[in-house]
């Protein structure tokens, strides 16, 4: 029988104020896993009411006391590894070990943030005038807007409101309609028990039809004074918009189109088993996965003889089986879309190496394409699913201009057993972040992370997700009375 699960508004659960509902569908058997409350605007207003009234006590909080919750969530979320896993997979297809690697880095986010909370803050300022002390101190904000995708539902979910929550803000959330428990609902229930009061984090689901007017209903709320969001570059760019329209900061961190650079001084084997987790790890359905596969020409024949015969031979279907790796995407839809980018590359010259062909359900084939040309939507459009496209280069200049031929700049990984080479080239990538003798995909929760280009702008992480959602003030305090011109 499927869950049921409602909005969480001021620290209860509640039905939708028209009473509607919509359905969370499991992409492999295509059956309902569970039903959730489809918000209206009253609700996101609601859930704003409540967090705006939560906000005083909550920003007022003793640091303490606010990082003795985090480090409890993080243990409570810790214990919760089954849980999640089953989950993940009823909801967006996920594998057991992309459901244990969201639990654990999820966690850490937590713990991060805990830190974040007591750690110092500001600074003393010289001043002009004699006998003054200037400060600039952090506050918070107010009501932060955050919109969790359902990819990594579990990390992402957590990165939406761990760092605003952290600073003293108080957060309404909306989750993606792909994923609304794994990515909102279930973090909520895990700071719930720590002790998070009733009002600073509320979850607003809705119907897919709904999400364009409750993002904009929520973004505008004159309460609301910044807005965190993770999706992808065409939504991200509407929601910056809106942001724009309103006056109010934004961190976007949206789509990629990642290479991964291996240098003619690269481990062969090496790069294999790092290029095929890059592209393939959650079926490919990561902003940092690999797409563009830029390999010297030196190693070229090498690495994609022993490359296609790895993927050829990657255990796909059942997510919740313990060996897939390449379960199904989010989506029937989704495997569509992919399995379209696949044809017309063939379509207009390019070859594959394995995979292909149509999916089954929400699974498509691992697959390797060469001689994609310019003209392919693929080459340009990221892929998001488990494909990638090999490409030889000559030199370092030419691998360079490969990994710059895009709008996006999220990350980029350069295979290499020279650290002083591969920095090099890596300085040239315009990317938010690269990893030198390591793929694409990487994340630390101390970390500045975030991209350049299309790829989005601000970064979490860290000191640099605290100054994100907080704003700095200027303090002074006068210890002898000035004298004034008249």
């Amino acid at each position: 029988m499927p869950l049921t699960r409602e909005l969480l508004i001021g620290g209860k659960d509640v039905p939708a104020a028209s009473g509607r509902t919509t359905e969370d569908i499991n992409p492999y058997t295509g059956e309902v896993y569970a039903t959730v409350a489809a918000a209206g605007p009253q609700d996101v207003t609601r859930a704003v009411d409540a967090a705006d009234a939560a906000f005083p006590e909550w920003a007022a909080l003793a640091p303490f006391a606010r990082r003795a919750i985090f480090l409890k969530a993080a243990d409570l979320l810790d214990a919760r590894g089954e849980q999640v896993a089953e989950i993940m997979a009823h909801e967006a297809g996920g594998t057991r070990p992309w459901a244990y690697f969201n639990v654990a880095l999820a966690a850490n986010i937590l713990r991060e943030a805990a830190a974040a909370i007591t750690a110092p803050r500001g600074e003393v300022l010289s001043a002009q005038e004699a006998g003054t002390l200037g400060l600039a101190v952090r506050e918070p904000l107010g009501v932060v807007a955050a919109f969790a995708p359902w990819n990594a539902p579990v990390i992402l979910g957590v990165r939406a409101v761990a760092a605003p929550l952290a600073a003293g803000n108080t957060v309404v959330v909306k989750p993606s309609e792909d994923a609304p428990i794994a990515c909102a609902l279930l973090v909520a229930d895990v700071l719930r028990e720590a002790g998070l009061p009733d009002g600073v984090l509320n979850v607003v689901t809705n119907a897919p039809q709904d999400a364009a007017e409750i993002a904009e209903v929520l973004i505008a709320d004159p309460r609301v004074r910044a807005v965190n969001f993770t999706g992808s570059t065409g939504v991200g760019r509407i929601i910056g918009t809106h942001a724009a329209t309103h006056l109010k900061p934004a961190v976007l961190e949206l789509g990629g189109k990642n290479a991964v650079i291996v240098l003619d001084d690269a481990d062969v084997d090496y790069a294999v088993d790092a290029v095929t987790f890059s592209v393939f790890m959650n079926s490919g359905q990561i902003c940092m996965s690999g797409d563009r596969i830029l390999v010297h020409e030196a190693l070229a024949e090498e690495f994609t003889r022993k490359f296609t015969a790895k993927v050829a031979s990657l255990p796909a279907g059942d997510p919740a089986h313990p060996h897939t790796v390449v379960g199904p995407l989010v989506a029937a839809s989704a495997a569509r879309r992919v399995a379209a980018l696949v044809k017309d590359a063939v379509a207009r010259g390019a070859t594959v190496l394995t995979g292909g062909g149509e999916p089954e359900g929400a699974v498509h084939p691992a697959t390797v394409l060469t001689d994609v040309p310019k003209d392919a939507d693929l080459y340009y459009a990221e892929a998001f699913g488990p494909v990638c496209v090999i490409e030889a280069f000559a030199d370092d200049d030419t691998a360079v201009a490969v990994a710059n031929d895009t709008d996006n700049g999220l990350t980029c990984g350069i295979i290499t057993e020279n650290a002083t080479h591969g920095l090099a080239v890596g300085r040239r990538v315009r990317t938010g972040i690269v990893h030198i003798n390591d793929q694409s995909v990487a994340d630390e929760p101390h970390a500045p992370f975030g991209g350049v280009k299309a790829s989005g702008y601000g970064r979490f992480g860290g000191r640099w997700g605290i100054e994100a959602f907080s704003n700095t003030r200027w303090v002074t305090i006068a210890t002898q009375q000035a004298h004034y011109p008249f």
